[in-house]
C-alpha cells in the first residue's frame, strides 16, 4: 500500500487521479483531517495500523508570503511533519518520496541548477522546506527528495487558475517577466514518481541509487510572464498581458529571479520521459473553462 499524505492538494489529487491506471497499487489518501503530520503519536500510531510499502508526501505549508509572519506553523509542517513521517518510514523500513521547492535555489546563477549545486534559501518557505530535506534524509536514509517547480493543476488554487479568472475580468494585467523557471503540471510530476517506484518494486534501479536529492519540472523555460501569455492564448483570451520588474511588484517573500532545474540525473536513472511546459498547460486547459 501506497502512503499519500497531503491528499487533498494539487499534487495528492493527481495521485488519486492516476490510481485508477494503477490496479496493482493499493493507495491510502491522507488529509489533515484523518493525519496529522506534526503529530508524532498519531503518525506512529497510523503506520502501526496499516502495513505501508511506500509513503510519499505531498504535504507542505506552501503560503510563501503568509509564512513570513506565520513562521512557527511553516516550520512545524514543513521540517516536523516531515521528520515524523521520516521516522515513521526508518521504522517501518519502507522508502520516503519528499517533496520539495525550487526556492531552495535562490543565487546569481544563470544555468540550470544541477542537485550538487550550492543552495541559498531566501524566504521562510524556502529556508522551511530545506530543513525539512534535511531532516528527513537523517531520519531515514532511504529518502528521495524531489525539488519541483511553479506546480499547478485543475485543482487547487494556482497561477493558471488567477490568470484565468483575471483575464476575464480585466482588458490588462501586470506580470513580472525577471523571475524565469518552468512550470510543472502535478499529474506530470505524479506519473513521473510512479514510474520511479515502479522501477525501484521491479530492480531495475537499487534502492541505493534511488536515494538522496532530484529534480522534476517540465521541460523548458519561461517567466512567469511567458507563462501568463501561453494561457490566454491557449484559452483565446482577450487580456493585455504588461511585463514588469519585480520590484514593481513587492511580495512579503523573495522568489528566486532564476530556478530553472536540470532533470538530467532523474532521466538518465530512470529513463521517464518529461514533457514539454507548454504541451502541459494545454493538457491542463482542456479540463479548465
Amino acid at each position: 500500500m501506497v502512503l499519500v499524505t497531503g491528499a487533498g492538494g494539487q499534487l495528492g489529487n493527481s495521485f488519486r487521479a492516476l490510481a485508477k491506471q494503477h490496479p496493482e497499487r493499493l493507495f491510502n489518501f491522507a488529509e489533515s483531517g484523518n493525519l496529522d503530520i506534526c503529530d508524532r503519536g498519531a503518525v506512529m500510531a497510523f503506520f502501526k495500523q496499516h502495513s505501508f510499502q511506500w509513503c510519499i508526501n505531498c504535504a507542505a505549508y506552501t503560503a510563501v508570503d503568509r509564512a513570513e509572519t506565520d513562521q512557527a506553523a511553516a516550520r512545524k509542517v514543513n521540517v516536523k511533519g516531515a521528520k515524523n513521517l521520516a521516522e515513521a518510514c526508518a521504522l517501518a523500513g519502507i522508502p520516503l518520496v519528499h517533496l520539495s521547492t525550487d526556492y531552495v535555489y535562490h543565487n546569481n546563477q544563470n544555468t540550470p541548477f544541477v542537485e550538487t549545486d550550492k543552495v541559498s534559501p531566501k524566504s521562510v518557505y524556502a529556508r522551511t522546506k530545506l530543513a525539512g530535506e534535511r531532516a528527513a534524509l537523517a531520519a531515514n536514509a532511504n529518502t528521495m527528495i524531489i525539488r519541483s517547480s511553479w506546480v499547478y493543476a485543475v485543482h487547487g488554487q494556482n497561477f493558471v487558475k488567477t490568470m484565468l479568472r483575471l483575464g476575464r475580468e480585466r482588458t490588462e494585467i501586470s506580470v513580472v517577466f525577471d523571475q524565469v523557471g518552468t512550470p510543472t503540471y502535478a499529474p506530470d510530476l505524479a506519473d513521473g514518481i510512479l514510474q520511479i517506484m515502479d522501477k525501484v518494486d521491479h530492480g531495475a534501479v537499487s534502492p541505493e541509487q534511488f536515494r538522496g536529492v532530484w529534480h522534476y519540472s517540465n521541460e523548458g523555460v519561461a517567466s512567469w510572464y511567458d507563462f501568463a501569455k501561453a494561457i490566454f492564448e491557449i484559452k483565446n483570451i482577450d487580456c493585455r498581458v504588461l511585463p514588469i520588474t519585480s520590484n514593481e511588484f513587492p511580495t512579503a517573500a523573495m522568489r528566486p529571479p532564476f530556478s530553472v532545474l536540470n532533470k538530467g540525473k532523474i532521466k538518465n536513472t530512470f529513463g521517464i520521459n518529461i514533457p514539454y511546459w507548454r504541451e502541459s498547460l494545454e493538457a491542463c486547459l482542456a479540463h479548465m473553462d
